[in-house]
Formats: C-alpha cells, structure tokens, sequence
C-alpha cells in the first residue's frame, strides 16, 4: 500500500486513514514524498535533481518523520518503509500505483487554490493509477456501513469485489445502492421498445434495475456470506442520492465510469462528483483494460 503526502493537513489525515487500511490487510505501508522535478527534465548534462542539494533534505525527512510517526500511532509496529522522489506527485505516485494494492490520498494538498474542492492529483490518479484509489475527505471515521454504487457494468465489477472485500475487512455492513431513473434504459431492449426513455413503462423499468441489482449482487454474497448485505434500490438523480448516501457511511465505493461514460473518457462524471461532494472517503476502483 502506498500514501501520498505533501505536508499538507489533508495529507496527514491520509496516512491515518492509510495506516488502518496497511493494519487491515496485514499489508506494509509505504509512505511517498514527490518533490521537485523529474530527473527527465533537466538540462542536458545536469545532475539529477535531489533535495538534498538544495538544503529541503531535513524538511522533507521532518514530513516522513511526523508522517511515520503518525501511522505507528494508528498502527504499532506496523512495517513502514517512506521515501523521497524527484518529480511530479501526479507522474510518482502513479508510477507507485503500478506495484501498489491500494493508494491514498488527500483530498487537496499544498498546491491547492482556496475554494478548490478536490487537489489535481487525486483527480488524475482515479483516472490513471493502476491500483484502486481512495481520497480522504469528509468523515474519515470508522463507522457507519460501506456503501457500494452499483451500476451494473462490466467495468464496475471490480469495484463490487473491492466494496465487499472491504466491508469483511471492517466488520462492516455493506449497502448496495443502485440509483435508477426514467432515463434509464436497460428494460428496453428488443426492436419495438420505445426509443425516448421518458414513455418508459415505469413498472417494466423498476423490475430491470431491481433484477439487475440482485444480478450483481447475490453472485459476491456467496463469496462473502459473513458480509451483511442491504439491497437499496432508490429512483432519483443518481450523483445527489449517492452523495446524500455518504453523509452516514464510513467508505463510499464506485467504479471509474458507468454505462453513462463516453468511450475514451477514463473518468466518469458521477465519480468525478463523488470525488468532490462526498461526505465520507471514496474509493475509485478502475476496471481490467
């Protein structure tokens, strides 16, 4: 497992969150620093960067530290290893996600503008990192149940394993909510169906995403019988429901896209809301390319 930190206040309370999700899984923690430059865009012949040249070497060591020392309050004798890279935070630690079960972050850092609701680089690593991403915000305590958005595609299968793997974790209940609408689209399907989902028949439609929902659930309840599993079918506006879901929950779990996605775009909208507004500390599961 690996976690960003920068320094910042949000940073910190990422290792927190980090250090309980290392205990968890038994797993050792591995604490990032990015600073400065990467070493392929220096002048050709120069040396590569190091913060150590430019004396920040004892107050990039005095972050870890307070870090570290954080994380071992969370965790005792939990097995941590930090360091500092040269470069981008958004190329290191998407470069760390590739060896990583499971990054963290905060929701902003250092570089963030007053009234900006979510940092660049949590944004880019739930659309480019190879390893679930979870971004610290809202109430990171634990308690509440772990809310699953399910969507019914392929793509967001691997956050459905995640979310009940993470409920067994936590002695948690797990809520599977699906939010459906009359936009939705999945009971038509044969050549004389309605076109415009707006003259739905509503009853037809309910049925759909209530068949879908138990599809995509009752498979992993078999894996995870010890997980205790609520089945929440809700006809809303899907980003307001999930985000008014979060407000009670300990972890709120989502794919990268749903069905709503256009193809090329490795972030979906609702995630990307999620992201900002949420309540409770989200986690962005991208699917298998």
């Amino acid at each position: 497992m690996i976690v960003g930190v920068d320094g910042s206040a949000s940073s910190f309370e990422a290792v927190d969150v980090a250090a309980r999700e290392a205990h968890m899984r038994d797993a050792p923690l591995r604490i990032v620093h990015a600073f400065g430059h990467a070493p392929g865009l220096q002048p050709v012949g120069g040396s590569p960067w190091n913060p150590a040249d430019h004396g920040l070497e004892p107050m990039t060591q005095g972050v870890l530290a307070r870090a570290e020392e954080r994380a071992h309050r969370v965790a005792p004798g939990m097995d941590i290893t930090r360091s500092v890279v040269a470069g981008e935070a958004l190329e290191v630690l998407e470069i760390e996600s590739r060896s990583a079960t499971l990054a963290v972050v905060g929701s902003r850092g250092l570089s963030g503008f007053s009234g900006l609701l979510l940092g660049s680089t949590a944004v880019h690593l739930a659309a480019h990192g190879r390893c679930p991403l979870m971004v610290v915000r809202g109430r990171a305590d634990p308690a509440g149940a772990v809310v699953l958005a399910v969507d019914g595609s392929d793509a967001g299968e691997a956050a459905v394993e995640f979310a009940f793997n993470e409920a067994a974790l936590r002695g948690a209940p797990l809520v599977a909510l699906h939010v459906w609408n009359v936009w939705s689209e999945r009971a038509y399907e044969g050549p004389g169906d309605p076109v415009n989902a707006m003259v739905a028949d509503i009853d037809k439609l309910r049925e759909a995403e209530q068949h879908l929902l138990d599809e995509t659930v009752t498979a992993w309840q078999k894996v995870f019988p010890q997980v205790e599993v609520e089945r929440r079918l809700v006809r809303s506006r899907i980003r307001p429901a999930l985000i008014d879901a979060s407000r009670g929950a300990q972890l709120l779990v989502t794919g990268a896209r749903g069905h709503g996605g256009f193809a090329g775009l490795l972030l979906g909208s609702v995630s990307q809301a999620l992201l900002h507004h949420a309540h409770c500390p989200v986690t962005v599961v991208r699917g298998k390319e």
